[in-house]
Parts: structure tokens; C-alpha cells; sequence
């Protein structure tokens, strides 16, 4: 049915073009924050899943097939990151071919830019794939400190039956604020919108350019904002620079289809499917000429939803073997747990979850105290066998372990600022203890939870009677030696959190960001996921418990709170 609903769709298009003598249309198809989601499958639950770009490929393909080379395939970043397929030919199977370039070589993709998770690969990665994959890496505001210039393409140019497109990428400029300098040694990042205001002008003066497309990875609006970077710029570049026909974003993971006028009276085009290829972008171009000049162009976006779209063949076919092979991979053994485990729990106190993670980080370093926070807010490890997949359930990204060198005074207020994002002040019995907001739906945490960190090496209370900045009492190293706010001591946290990711460090313990590096003392060279990997590989049979080191106080009101909070966060 839909291949005859495309067929009658382009009859009605010829006939168009034939009353007119003078119509054309042009297609573009944008994908985002895919993930890793290939295929229609979830190798870390291990289950078949809506969407992916196997199904994608079906409707593309059909596109294709109507539009020929009047379409263009362009993809907004977010890609090597994910699922454990990317993870699979990042890090284990390296010397071959990143999957990644294969599938979007093999789509036929025009053009691509990178994401902040496709920076967090690391040179080594990154740069590799860069060198694979045949659509241009984009990226105008990623500066070569060595050249001054783009490290990459800024923008492309396609030319289509006389029209002059031009696809100009740029990347959110918030990097820095999440990953060490080691991922992005030799780069800076640009403001988008300065850097958007002069490839805008310069590929309408110099390339002229009939249709501008931005292509960011930079949600609409908001998140981190400060002096120095601007993480969501899509908007704000859209409404304060003229010459844009259309930006297609993404990074913020939300759908997004209108138009906005910007400041100069223009209408610009905005779109976003949002992450793991559940939806697609699409926006059509109709060019009217008179004497071979563009006297009119009018622009339609909206988001086609693949999730139940069948699977392309050829597709599977293609990439059988690698599917194959990841499977492979997430289901080896590894060891077995006695008990399961549940990422929800760290919210209400001291869990299993979060209290081994922060074991085996003390365990690889040595050093006296951990921090981390539960990265998926309702994870799941079952007790039984431990296979590669469960890994990817229990520690989500690819963070580095670091050390840190901080004192008493700088650990304590650290957590201060953890506690606050996370908890209420009560004033009685019926008051909220977690921080949550009760708008549309079910109530949930105002705040990120990835940036609840709670430690493992110290034992202390968190009294949430009081204000913030107030709540954190450390009675003591869980040794049993004293803990002295002059003292130092080395801390154990991810690569985050050790380039001031969250803000613990910075606003939280009062360092300087640029004061970071100093005080960092060892980094590994491999993710989080990897140790804990090894630790289980060598444990053989692990029994994470609760170590009980830190609680909410005073009893009588903490205890039925988290009780009630649960039951209204999680419903139980």
C-alpha cells in the first residue's frame, strides 16, 4: 500500500512540474542521535525493538527510488555512542572497519556531522571513522588550534539540476564541559551562532548558495549556558542569523517540527526526529524558476515515524554477520551475581547498585574515597549468569576512571551540591524528601539524576531538615580514622565528573575549571564498563550489598518518606 501511496505521490508530482514547466522538488531526510541503533534489535536487554536504521532503510530507500539524486541523506551526530554494537567496533574488534562508516557508506548518507558522544570516542576512534566514511564530516566551529581553520569540512555544497544546496554542520560547543581535553586535544569549539553568521554569509557570497540548510548537533534551547559555551544554540542561531533556509538539529533528544520567523522577517524551517532512529526528518524543497532564476521557494517539514516500518532486506542481509557477532559478544559470560540488582534504589540510600560501582573504582585505584551516581534511573540487573549486555545495563557510558586530589572541606561541600539537586528541606512529616516536581504525569526528579553522586570510604548522614548547602555530616572514614576537612585525599570518580561535568567540582567544591587538571592524579586508560568487566571476570561470583555507610536523618521523618516517594516516583 505505501509504495503505491508513493507511486501516486510522484504522478501528482510529474503532473505539477508539467503544468508548471518550471517546478522541482528536492528532498532532505535527517537522521539523529542514532545511538547505535542499527538494527531492530537491543542487545543490551536483548529483546527486538521498535525503529533503528534497518527499518529506516526501507522508507530512504523508496525515497531514493522517487527523488533520485534531488535527495539528500544527512545524518546529525550522536552516532558511535550507544548500543554495544558501536561499542563492539570502537574498542574490541578496532582494526576493522568502524560499522558505523560501513552501514552510512552503505545508505549512501551525503553528509554527517559529529555529535558530543562521537567526541568522547577519543582521536583514536573518531578520526578513524572520519577516514571511512565516505559522506563529508562537517564541522564549522571545530577549530584546528594548529591551522585556525575547520578541522573538518565546514559545509558541502550540492548541486542538483542547477540548485546549489548547502549543508553547513556545526557541533554544540559545550564539549569541553563533559569531556577531558585528551578527547579533543588540539580542538576548540566555536559559538555556533558567531560561526553560523559567517559560513552563512560566506556560502551565499562565495559558493552561491540558492538553499542554506544548517545541520546541528545543538538542541532548540536552554542547557548548560555559561560564559563560555552555549550548549542548545539551534533556536537562538535560527531567530539572530539571516540566510538560513532551514536548521535541522538534535542533541536534545525531542521532537521538533515548526517554523520559526526570525528577526529579519524570514521564515526558517525547524526540525529534530529526535534519538534512536524511532523517527525521521523530512523536509521538502520546491524550487519555481522563470528564465532559469529561482522566483519562488517553498519549504514543508515533517517527522515520519518508522518504529513499525518493515526491515529492509537487503539491509539485514548485508550486515548479518556483524549482528551476529555483537550478539556474540553481549552474550559471552562473565560471572554470575547473587542477588539483582536495582539502579532505582540509590536514590533512597546506600544500595548495592551504585555501592558496587564504587568499590571496584576503589578497588582499581586505591584511593580513599569514591563518587558515582546511578546513570540509568530505572536499570536492572538480574541475579544469575552475568553477561556482556549486563554491563551495558549497569554502567551506561564510556567514562574513564580518574583521581583526584581534594580535601575534606571540597568533598563535603561536593556533596552538598549532590544532595541539594537531589533532596527536599523537610519541615514535616508530610513534606516530599526527594526533590521532584509534580506536573503533568507522574512526579519525577527535577533534577538530572546522573548528577546524584553519593561516596563510598566515608561514613556520613544527610539531614534533610536542613537547607542546602547544610545536609552533609562526615562522622568518620569507614576504616574507622578520623576525616579532618584539612586533610587531602584521593578521590575516585569518572572522567565527567574529573572535567567538571555536573558542576560538583566547580560549583560545588569551589575549584576552578581550569584548576581541574592539576589536581587530577592518575587516569586509566580504559571505561569504567572495562574494569568492572575485569573485576567480575575476576571474581568469578560477585554479592554486591548495601555497605550502609551514609543515611538520611532524622529517622522518624526520613524512613516513611522515602517510602511514600518511592511508591510515588516509581509506583511500589
Amino acid at each position: 500500500m505505501r509504495r503505491i501511496i508513493l507511486f501516486l505521490a510522484a504522478l501528482a508530482l510529474c503532473s505539477l512540474a508539467k503544468a508548471d514547466g518550471n517546478t522541482m522538488r528536492f528532498r532532505i531526510i535527517e537522521t539523529t542521535d542514532i545511538h547505535g541503533s542499527f538494527f531492530p534489535y537491543d542487545f543490551i536487554n536483548r529483546r527486538p525493538v521498535e525503529g533503528s536504521l534497518a527499518r529506516a532503510y526501507t522508507y530512504i530507500s523508496d525515497a531514493r527510488e522517487e527523488f533520485g539524486d534531488r535527495l539528500l541523506l544527512v545524518d546529525n551526530g550522536d552516532i558511535l555512542q550507544g548500543q554495544p554494537v558501536v561499542y563492539f567496533y570502537n574498542y574490541v574488534a578496532s582494526d576493522e572497519e568502524n560499522i558505523t562508516a560501513s552501514i552510512t557508506n552503505f545508505m549512501g548518507y551525503d553528509a554527517q556531522v559529529f555529535g558530543n558522544h562521537d567526541i568522547e570516542t577519543g582521536h583514536a576512534v573518531y578520526d578513524k571513522w572520519a577516514a571511512e566514511t565516505i559522506a563529508p564530516l562537517l564541522g564549522a566551529n571545530i577549530i584546528s588550534e594548529a591551522t585556525g581553520e575547520p578541522y573538518t569540512k565546514p559545509y558541502a555544497i550540492f548541486e542538483r539540476e542547477g540548485i546549489r544546496i548547502a549543508v553547513i554542520g556545526m557541533l554544540t560547543n559545550a564539549v569541553p564541559c563533559w569531556l577531558g581535553e585528551d578527547k579533543w586535544s588540539g580542538l576548540h569549539f566555536d559559538d555556533i551562532t558567531a560561526s553560523a553568521k559567517k559560513w552563512a554569509a560566506y556560502v551565499k557570497e562565495t559558493e552561491h548558495a540558492d538553499i542554506v540548510i544548517g545541520l546541528f548537533h545543538s538542541g532548540l534551547r536552554g542547557g548548560i549556558q555559561t560564559g563560555d559555551y552555549s550548549e542548545n544554540a539551534s533556536e537562538r542561531t535560527a531567530r539572530t542569523v539571516d540566510g538560513f533556509d532551514a536548521i535541522l538539529f538534535g542533541h536534545d533528544h525531542t521532537v521538533f517540527c515548526d517554523t520559526i520567523t526570525n528577526d529579519f522577517g524570514h521564515t526558517v524551517w525547524m526540525l529534530n526526529p529526535a534519538n534512536a532512529v524511532k523517527n525521521i526528518a523530512e523536509l521538502d524543497i520546491d524550487i519555481t524558476l522563470d528564465g532559469g532564476a529561482i522566483v519562488d521557494k517553498k519549504l514543508a517539514g515533517r517527522i515520519i515515524d518508522v518504529r513499525d516500518m518493515p526491515v529492509s532486506d537487503e539491509f539485514g542481509k548485508r550486515f548479518a554477520d556483524a549482528e551476529q557477532r555483537v550478539k556474540e559478544f553481549t552474550t559471552r559470560e562473565i560471572g554470575s551475581l547473587d542477588r539483582t540488582l536495582y539502579s532505582r534504589d540509590a536514590f533512597f540510600g546506600s544500595c548495592p547498585y551504585v555501592d558496587f560501582i564504587n568499590a571496584v573504582q576503589l578497588d582499581v585505584t586505591g584511593a580513599d574515597i569514591s563518587f558515582s551516581a546511578p546513570l540509568q534511573t530505572d536499570a536492572v540487573i538480574h541475579a544469575g549468569t552475568l553477561c556482556g549486555a549486563d554491563m551495558f545495563n549497569l554502567y551506561k557510558y564510556e567514562n574513564q576512571l580518574s583521581v583526584v586530589r581534594l580535601t575534606g572541606q571540597e568533598i563535603k561541600d561536593y556533596l552538598e551540591m549532590s544532595y541539594a539537586l537531589w533532596t527536599n528541606t523537610m519541615a514535616d512529616k508530610n513534606d516530599h524528601i526527594m526533590l521532584v516536581s509534580e506536573g503533568e504525569g507522574r512526579p519525577f526528579f527535577v533534577n538530572p539524576t546522573f548528577n546524584f553522586d553519593s561516596a563510598l570510604g566515608i561514613d556520613y548522614e544527610v539531614d534533610v531538615t536542613k537547607p542546602a548547602g547544610e545536609k552533609v555530616k562526615i562522622l568518620q572514614m569507614t576504616s574507622g580514622e578520623p576525616f579532618s576537612l584539612d586533610a587531602e585525599y584521593k578521590v575516585a570518580l569518572n572522567s565527567y565528573r574529573a572535567t567538571g561535568g555536573g558542576e560538583l567540582l566547580t560549583k560545588g567544591a569551589k575549584i576552578r575549571k581550569e584548576d581541574i587538571p592539576d589536581r587530577i592524579v592518575w587516569q586509566g586508560d580504559k571505561d569504567i564498563r572495562s574494569y568492572i568487566m575485569q573485576y567480575i571476570e575476576r571474581e568469578k561470583a560477585i554479592s554486591p550489598r548495601a555497605a550502609g555507610n551514609w543515611r538520611f536523618v532524622p529517622d522518624d521523618l526520613a524512613a516513611p518518606a522515602l517510602e511514600r516517594d518511592k511508591q510515588l516516583i516509581f509506583g511500589e
